[in-house]
């Protein structure tokens, strides 16, 4: 008797152990989830820009942790990968994370263009095409507004040129996003 409610228990038991293991290994495996966030509701991860300069990331989120570094340039983008009340924890381009107010940080949508691709200049289309004329040639790391995407295709503007570049070129706007 004893045996079989042992061996029923373990039969209940290993359903259930996979269940709350998918969560888990899907994220391990790289699935890139959307959530809300805990305190604004707004999908986490998302893409946000620095809104005043100078502005100081942390190590955690409080005004007692030491500062991490400085941002001294306003409308960089960064990403937003959690919240904890005021505190946004961001991530930049080169993957260093910390924390940051709320306050300190945009929903103005801004990207640099491909900054890991060395010298490598990046065209600016006339249209949301590869065929389409192309209107400049943009450097790495050119700091642009986004202005909306289609899930393949940019529109931006970068001081007095506006047009379209590839989606996959950009750190500001994830692959197959459209807003």
């Amino acid at each position: 008797m004893r045996s079989l409610f042992s061996l029923r228990f373990l039969l209940g038991l290993v359903p259930a152990l996979m269940l709350a293991a998918a969560p888990v290994t899907a994220l391990a495996a790289g699935s890139s989830a959307v959530e809300p966030g805990r305190t604004t509701g707004l999908p986490v991860p998302r893409f946000v820009s620095v809104k005043n300069r100078p502005s100081n990331v942390r190590t955690a989120p409080g005004l007692d942790y030491p500062v991490k570094w400085t941002f001294t340039r306003k409308d960089l983008p960064v990403e937003i990968t959690a919240e904890f009340g005021n505190w946004r924890r961001i991530r930049d381009w080169e993957g260093e994370e910390g924390w940051m107010l709320g306050a300190l940080l945009s929903g103005r949508r801004t990207a640099l263009v491909a900054p890991w691709s060395g010298a490598e200049p990046v065209a600016l289309h006339d249209e949301a095409s590869k065929t389409s004329p192309v209107v400049a040639l943009m450097q790495p790391s050119l700091l642009v507004r986004i202005l909306g995407c289609d899930g393949r295709w940019c529109e931006v503007k970068a001081k007095s040129m506006r047009g379209y570049v590839h989606q996959t070129r950009l750190f500001g706007a994830y692959p197959g996003e459209a807003f």
